[in-house]
């Protein structure tokens, strides 16, 4: 049995590694993240049908090649060490190098053959969650596959039936392998590109881990306690900013593979929901929102026109998922002074603060020491102080004339002279 402690480590044995190269002669080369955790701008097809590429948040797109009119990906299922945030990394499993893995990006009516290599400690298998395909290729151990034993690589082949927003994971030891960061997202592309076409298309995967302060391995047993609530595994202010240009069209997609429903919220704009689990919603039965909920299991899209130039805040409004580390057995001492206590106890312990007494406000500011490899609670800062903000959050960064294919950080917005909130009475 995995103990939490042999988790990672047993990923390391021969038994993990020991794919030959001669198994591996004939198969597409397994491509590596060279931008690390940062998000990797699009990149234009080589080969195949034409689309217009999706970006990853805090990710990127695998290549792929052509063979025999097949277009071809190689996922290698493996640990990895994924940087949460600055300043903390989790022992995690993933694929090619990364959790989330790489996002897969195909076309409708592509003939897609996926090589899919275990270099876990256990077997494994892929199901390609929300595709319409044969029963043998949906990748559940067992009933539709054999499993993938560690050292093997299986091959799955089948026709895109629709375009729309899918995703990919395990169907085999799925608490343990999802609870590790097994995941990806799988764009198909309408067949004509100028269909449902915008200026730019982000994706990205809602994922949760608990991890114990001075931790690296998430604790794959826990069902609701989780202490970090990421987008591609990634928290607040890990999570890269979406950069938008003044008046594109924005399409925003999203999967839910944590073990509860996230009311995601953009502030400053309403916006169209145009895709569902089932594919694209029909113009005419499009709705607006300013939150979306989406639940287990499930995907989301929506559209809006980038027409408030601004940062604005993109996050899940579950206030507790924008929290990093959070310790779900401490008392309220809201209303309590323990300040004569606190005086005793700083005598002993002279790096003791008292929290939480007047609410939490002041953890944005505070710098006390953690343990090594935790992330504080609230944490990263702003143009006006600390943002107080983890979790599921960052920035929709709305800019006038940012290049159409540039998604480098703008940095933080100017507003102009009187449009901002002050204070009364003006000093």
């Amino acid at each position: 049995m995995l103990t939490r402690r042999t988790l990672f480590a047993a990923a390391s044995g021969i038994a993990a590694a020991a794919v030959s190269r001669s198994a591996l002669a004939n198969l597409p080369e397994p491509a590596y993240a060279a931008t690390g955790a940062s998000t990797a701008p699009p990149a234009l097809p080589g080969s195949g049908r034409p689309f217009n590429p999706v970006v990853t948040l805090n990710g990127w797109s695998a290549p792929w090649r052509m063979k025999d009119g097949w277009k071809e990906f190689h996922l290698v299922a493996e640990p990895v060490v994924r940087e949460i945030a600055p300043g903390m990394k989790a022992n995690l499993w993933g694929y090619n190098g990364q959790s989330p893995g790489p996002t897969i990006e195909a076309v409708e009516g592509d003939r897609v053959r996926l090589f899919v290599t275990n270099k876990l400690p256990e077997h494994t298998t892929i199901h390609w969650h929300g595709q319409i395909l044969p029963s043998g290729m949906d990748g559940v151990g067992g009933l539709s596959q054999p499993h993938i034993k560690p050292g093997e690589t299986y091959v799955y082949e089948f026709q895109l039936r629709k375009s729309g927003t899918f995703m990919y994971h395990p169907h085999a030891d799925e608490m343990v392998q999802m609870a590790m960061g097994m995941m990806g997202m799988f764009i198909v592309h309408p067949r004509d590109p100028n269909q449902y076409r915008v200026d730019r298309d982000f994706v990205f995967l809602m994922n949760a881990y608990e991890i114990a302060p001075g931790a690296a391995t998430p604790k794959v047993v826990e069902m609701t306690n989780f202490n970090l609530w990421t987008w591609n595994s990634r928290v607040f202010p890990g999570i890269d900013p979406l950069p938008v240009r003044l008046g594109d069209r924005v399409r925003i997609r999203f999967g839910n593979l944590t073990m509860t429903n996230h009311p995601i919220h953009l502030h400053g704009y309403d916006f169209a929901v145009t895709g569902t689990d089932g594919g694209w919603v029909p113009p005419q039965a499009r709705w607006p929102e300013v939150t979306i909920d989406c639940p287990v299991g499930a995907m989301r899209a929506f559209e809006f026109d980038a027409v408030h130039p601004g940062d604005w805040a993109f996050h899940c409004h579950k206030s507790h998922h924008t929290m990093n580390a959070m310790g779900h057995d401490v008392p309220t001492m809201i209303g309590v002074d323990h300040h004569g206590l606190a005086r005793r106890i700083v005598s002993l312990i002279p790096d003791y603060m008292v929290m939480g007494e007047r609410g939490m406000a002041d953890m944005g500011e505070m710098e006390m020491e953690l343990p090594e490899n935790t992330l504080p609670m609230m944490t990263g800062s702003g143009p006006f102080g600390p943002l107080e903000m983890g979790g599921m959050f960052t920035v929709v960064k709305v800019r006038e004339g940012l290049g159409r294919n540039d998604y480098r950080d703008p940095g933080w917005y100017r507003n102009p002279p009187g449009s901002v909130a002050y204070k009364w009475p003006k000093t």
